[in-house]
């Protein structure tokens, strides 16, 4: 299928079309409005624009006199081009056509006075009359390269329709993600009501690198939604807020959750909450979901189950080689010498061999600032909402709460960490008598500097590969919380190796990017 028609679109109709359509874009998209004069070209690019911008009352004049106007969004620039005054396809070239779409989007209304210097990938809008004057049929058609795009578009409007969350009165804001692929719009109803769409289509393999299996498998990365609905339902049960699942197209990976609000934790500190007792709360919710053993299968609503993996050496040790494989030859401009990962490969294994003899408990990953919002009307534990656990595991339980004591996107200071640590510590020895104090604090700095690790990786994969450089401003903060947990005695070996291959005076050296 390579075109859609929407038939007798009121002007509402429309701005929610608009909404869905900024959705769909991303960075190199060609967006071409086609129609006669009066059709709605320009009420459409306003609307398309306006939804880009997050913001609805943005002053968005028609470019006639302009042929261009730019705008700066928060997912990228988009360029309005109005060619109605064309005289010549050429003239398109000075409008600076080539060099928007490397920034971002290309909105053109009167696409067919541009002639050859359109892009042949593009999405074509034709807006007509319909059954009177202030209704619209907009027809949509794209070139093959796009059309499994389209067709995604398609199936999240008909899953949204399904559930209820359709509609003219109901707005679909794309929300700003992370590194993550996945995506997310906030669904308003006119009433108030809100629920977010999860758009998370199945992740393909990607090539075998080590036994025969891809990356995502030796990680244990969730390839689908049914991982996030069932540690979700799985959670609420412990006790602690995780979204509720309002609609799940498992095929599709089409979820509609639970909204918590804006009200993410590193958003409150930058707007100057009281930082230390937000970690309290996420400390005291940490500790309570960990009460509870984590199942190894979870049974999902379609009746089938869920399996929840171990965390075990392979994906302990994949993760530490992405400092080797990214961080090194960004750092260096070669490839790390095969002696100092022998050494570096060695002693981790010797480490997580100690790390893996903790208990297992929920180690759900990625528990820190991003990923914890602040439900003020609910009682403790449930007043921190939880959210992108999709890839948890079973595992040691100090990984989430070094992960949250040192958060990769905003500073915790040692005092808050300290602090916070013996608070838990405390809690601890006081539920178990068996838990042991000295070996958990082993397993909270291995870990920290496990995770560190990966996350230097990370970043510089980020940058090198996917082109987001912002991830670097993040390493001096990910090196002082490494440098931290290499003071444990239990790490001096490892610590020695960092400081010999990734000596203090280059930590702080930019990557040749």
């Amino acid at each position: 299928m390579s075109s859609f028609q929407f038939r007798d679109l009121s002007e509402n109709d429309v701005v929610r079309l608009a909404d869905e359509i900024a959705f769909f874009l991303q960075p190199g998209d060609t967006l071409c409005l086609e129609g006669d004069l009066g059709a709605g070209k320009s009420t459409f690019a306003r609307a398309l624009i306006r939804a880009l911008s997050g913001d609805p009352s943005l002053d968005v004049p028609s470019p006639t006199f302009t042929l261009t106007q730019s705008y700066e969004t928060p997912r990228f620039e988009v360029a309005h081009f109005d060619l109605y005054r064309l005289t010549d396809p050429e003239e398109i070239d000075e409008l600076g056509l080539e060099s928007a779409l490397t920034r971002g989007v290309a909105v053109i209304e009167w696409p067919s006075r541009g002639g050859d210097r359109i892009p042949e990938d593009h999405v074509a809008m034709l807006l007509e009359e319909g059954d009177s004057e202030t209704l619209r049929t907009i027809t949509i058609t794209s070139a093959a390269s796009l059309i499994e795009r389209l067709q995604r578009l398609a199936a999240i409007r008909a899953f949204v329709e399904a559930s209820g969350w359709g509609g003219p009165e109901t707005r679909l804001v794309y929300l700003q993600g992370d590194a993550s692929p996945r995506r997310y719009a906030r669904l308003t109803k006119a009433d108030g009501a809100r629920a977010l769409l999860v758009d998370s289509p199945r992740r393909p393999d990607g090539p075998p690198i080590r036994d025969g299996k891809p990356y995502s498998a030796i990680a244990h990365l969730a390839e689908d939604v049914t991982a996030f609905v069932a540690i979700a339902n799985a959670l609420r049960e412990v006790g602690v807020s995780t979204p509720e699942i309002l609609a799940e197209d498992f095929a599709q990976g089409l979820l509609i959750v639970e909204d918590f609000g804006d009200k993410v934790f590193g958003t409150e500190v930058q707007r100057g909450a009281d930082q230390k007792a937000l970690c309290l709360r996420a400390t005291d919710a940490l500790l309570a979901l960990q009460a509870v053993p984590p199942p190894q299968h979870i049974r999902l609503s379609d009746g089938s189950s869920f399996t929840l993996p171990d965390a075990d050496e392979a994906v302990l040790d994949i993760e530490t080689q992405l400092l080797l494989d990214w961080y090194w030859p960004a750092l260096h401009g070669s490839p790390a010498p095969q002696a100092a990962r022998d050494e570096f490969t060695a002693e981790w294994r010797r480490i997580f061999k100690r790390v893996l003899q903790q208990p297992r408990s929920w180690l759900l990953r990625d528990y820190h600032s991003p990923n914890l919002i602040a439900l003020d009307d609910r009682a403790p534990p449930r007043d921190v909402g939880i959210i992108d656990f999709q890839d948890a595991m079973r595992g040691p339980a100090a990984y989430d709460l070094v992960s949250l004591l040192q958060d990769a996107r905003i500073d915790v200071s040692e005092a808050i960490e300290r602090d916070l640590l013996e608070h838990y510590l405390k809690a601890m020895t006081k539920r178990d008598a068996a838990f042991d104090s000295q070996e958990f604090r082993f397993a909270y700095a291995a870990l920290g500097a496990q995770r560190n690790t990966k996350i230097l990786g990370i970043f510089a994969r980020l940058a090198m590969r996917d082109g987001k450089r912002q991830y670097l401003a993040h390493l001096p903060r990910i090196w002082g919380y490494l440098e931290r947990d290499l003071r444990h005695e239990g790490l001096l070996t490892l610590s020695a190796w960092y400081d010999r291959n990734l000596p203090p005076k280059l930590r702080a050296q930019p990557l040749t990017i």
